[in-house]
């Protein structure tokens, strides 16, 4: 569905580019951080640091080992038949034992050699295993060994504040395993996801330093906990000095498992491929059907769209003919996300509810997704 952007700036993805483990499933999280070292010369400087800088050295000792490096390399043949390589940078979470890393789709999308470096500087090549444009995520694998994979402890991002400190680990400019830090400033962000007329939603904005080259990698609490993977800044220069932003670990946790189980998600489809948004001063505010899937599950329920006639040779649409959706499943939709928020949740075969205005009456439409 067509949508406009929701971002004042432009939303720049942070890999540098050529262009069933259940993560639910994860430890408890000790309320208390363990000191990063306790030999005498640390012990020594420790005391002599403030309360602040504690916690970032002990969030950083506990999982920069579980953030890695991503390499990438796109091979390109020039029109006299000379190939050249272009390489690309991003980041990763370890997910597992098994070798399972999280990243972010657009890091790893159309390039043909992805490159996994450790903590401890080995490197290996990774394996595609499930990717969703929707809301940019990817699982790849590595064959390492357990003893040199530390998987990262998930946090609640539901529970999450404005305001709140938070650490940012990842490969800026190729820079392994760099640590940032600053707030939460906002939650609930949308922005284009790399599928046409969807958005990701739900998003962590956040004022910590990000780059290109950070992208896929970790945004946590102070407990040490990741809270989402940074994937984007909004910047007028690509510069750190925009606004970043992070998918929680609250859909990472509904996607991931459907990657490792399917390579993909299923998500239910509605048939209708665009709408236009009907402002709140308009006589009857929702979505306006523009355009609906022929045959599918929209029109086989009875939606209907826009009558297109021939006038003088060419085709014109007649908007005023067209349903104008009002809610879905007893929820106001006055944008394309409030649909989609509410679609993408469901599977092939389930039942939609969609309160419709057609020719000044209110009508109730069951829709079976396909």
């Amino acid at each position: 569905m067509k949508r406009s952007l929701f971002l004042p700036l432009p939303a720049l993805f942070l890999g540098i580019p050529a262009a069933i483990f259940l993560i639910a499933q994860v430890p408890e999280t000790s309320s208390t951080l363990p000191k990063p070292d306790e030999s005498p010369l640390f012990v020594e400087r420790y005391a002599e640091l403030q309360p602040n800088e504690r916690v970032a050295i002990q969030v950083y000792e506990r999982c920069n080992k579980s953030v890695v490096n991503i390499d990438t390399k796109t091979t390109y043949n020039t029109l006299l038949f000379v190939s050249f390589n272009e390489p690309g940078a991003g980041s990763g979470i370890v997910l597992d034992k098994e070798g399972h890393i999280l990243t972010n789709l657009h890091v790893i999308a159309n390039v043909n050699a992805v490159k996994i470096t450790l903590f401890n500087g080995e490197s290996y090549e990774a394996e595609p295993v499930g990717t969703d444009p929707y809301t940019d995520l990817a699982v790849i694998k590595i064959k390492a060994l357990p003893e040199v994979l530390f998987p990262i402890t998930f946090g609640d991002s539901s529970k999450l504040l404005v305001g709140q400190q938070i650490f940012a680990i990842g490969n800026p400019f190729g820079l392994e395993r760099t640590l940032t830090g600053g707030l939460i400033s906002s939650l609930n962000r949308s922005m284009p996801s790399r599928r046409e007329g969807w958005s990701i939603r739900g998003l962590i904005q956040t004022d910590a330093a990000i780059n290109p080259g950070n992208s896929g990698g970790a945004l946590l609490d102070t407990q040490g906990r990741l809270i989402g993977i940074n994937t984007a800044i909004a910047s007028k220069s690509g510069g750190s000095h925009g606004v970043g932003f992070a998918i929680p670990t609250k859909t990472i946790q509904r996607i991931v498992p459907h990657l490792l189980q399917n390579g993909k998600v299923i998500r239910g489809n509605i048939g209708i491929e665009a709408v236009r948004e009907l402002p709140s001063r308009a006589k009857v505010p929702g979505l306006l059907i523009t355009i609906l899937a022929e045959n599918g599950p929209a029109e086989k329920a009875g939606l209907r769209g826009p009558k297109t006639a021939r006038v003088r040779g060419m085709l014109q649409s007649d908007l005023s003919t067209a349903d104008i959706i009002t809610a879905v499943e007893g929820m106001q939709t006055r944008t394309a996300d409030d649909l989609t928020a509410i679609i993408e949740d469901k599977r092939p075969g389930d039942r939609v509810i969609l309160d419709v205005f057609r020719e000044g009456k209110n009508i109730k439409v069951s829709i079976t997704l396909e």
